[in-house]
């Protein structure tokens, strides 16, 4: 009795995961995404960014396994941006959907894999992100695709399609929640320390020093991660937590220079919206009085049981790599093993001085290095902090 009723249960949540879904939420956080990415490959090129940080440095701080991962020729990084860019675009109006969406995949995480001295979190997010989304059917609709190929489109897709970038985004805010449990940001730090150098700011400014400003920005900061997504997905706080979502990351441009991430978040948090909100069936031509989409039990056929298992695989992964510190002694804020991958966003400062000396192991002649004989300086400001580099 109890196995039929599990397999029951299984059965129905299996079907529930490939029923249909409203598309209209993918179809917006594709637009986004592309709008998001053009944007991003255009500071490229406007701050002299590929060459400053992939062409002029004759060391690149690789990732362990990726050693091998160069850069190209001079002029080859700046036809890869410019491929970059042109995907972007392709992603942006729908062309040529999975390709583009593939191939900018396989590119920007190129370019992540460079070099760790570049590393942010939104990077890693873009790669993770544009991973799920060569499997979304995000091009099923309002996309040049569909006028080259009508019978493409569509307006539903398969729910694990919106519930995977759902918790993807989820584990960003819940892991950067959980890190923020720490000595340092319960008594207001870094926060106080950031904020008593932005005395520039309008309103803000005239209280950046004073001391229980910082403390409520940190506990602020540390609710808001682990509320968020909760709030999000209960219709009646919806609205609400949005417009805090929207608030937070507004005020995280503003505070700290993080490029692209704050948009893209806010883009992402839409995710959690009902999935028809931005595409009102009268201004696509659907009809508006289709009734939403049944779940039946229907059998499941092989592809969907591969479908499930890659999921499962990636989604425990995305789950374990963010603790993977607890493996290594020390605090992960000095050693900063496990610090990357983990979404422990903003959570200290540091300056150090470092001296670099070389040993004759047969002399024992001691020799002091000038790193920036062979590093940029940007290079060096990492490093220097770095155990690991």
């Amino acid at each position: 009795m109890f196995l039929k009723s599990f397999s029951n249960a299984l059965s129905l949540w299996l079907s529930r995961f490939s029923a249909p879904v409203d598309i209209g939420s993918l179809i917006y956080f594709r637009i986004a995404f592309g709008a998001i990415m053009l944007w991003e490959m255009g500071r490229y090129f406007n701050h002299d960014w590929i060459r400053r940080y992939y062409i002029e440095p004759t060391f690149h701080f690789t990732y362990y396994g990726f050693g091998w991962v160069r850069p190209w020729p001079a002029v080859g990084m700046y036809l890869h941006f410019c491929g970059l860019t042109i995907l972007a675009i392709c992603i942006l109006l729908g062309l040529w959907y999975r390709l583009s969406m593939a191939l900018f995949c396989g590119g920007f995480t190129y370019i992540f894999l460079l070099d760790q001295t570049r590393y942010l979190n939104h990077f890693y997010l873009i790669s993770l992100i544009s991973l799920l989304m060569i499997f979304a059917p995000a091009h099923r609709a309002l996309s040049i695709d569909v006028l080259r190929q009508p019978k493409l489109r569509a307006d539903t897709a398969s729910t694990w399609t919106l519930w995977s970038l759902r918790t993807q985004i989820g584990m960003v805010y819940f892991y950067a929640g959980v890190a923020k449990f720490n000595s340092d940001w319960l008594q207001g730090e870094p926060m106080r320390m950031w904020l008593a150098e932005r005395t520039d700011l309008p309103l803000m400014g005239l209280l950046s020093t004073e001391t229980w400003m910082g403390c409520l920005l940190s506990y602020g900061g540390l609710l808001f991660d682990l509320l968020v997504i909760p709030c999000l997905l209960c219709r009646r706080t919806r609205l609400f937590a949005f417009a805090i979502a929207v608030g937070f990351h507004w005020m995280n441009s503003s505070l700290f220079s993080i490029g692209v991430f704050p948009w893209f978040m806010i883009a992402a948090t839409t995710l959690f919206f009902q999935p028809n909100w931005p595409l009102p069936r009268a201004l696509q031509g659907w009809t508006t009085n289709r009734a939403p989409p049944k779940v039946f039990r229907t059998p499941l056929h092989f592809r969907h049981w591969i479908v499930i298992a890659l999921l499962s695989a990636y989604l425990v992964l995305q789950l374990l790599i963010p603790l993977r510190h607890f493996l290594y002694p020390g605090s992960v804020s000095w050693t900063e093993e496990g610090h990357r991958f983990a979404w422990r966003m903003k959570l200290r400062d540091k300056e150090a001085d470092a001296k670099f000396i070389a040993i004759d192991p047969l002399t024992q002649a001691t020799q002091i290095i000038d790193p920036l004989d062979q590093l940029t300086p940007m290079h060096f400001r990492f490093a220097d902090f770095s155990p690991v580099m």
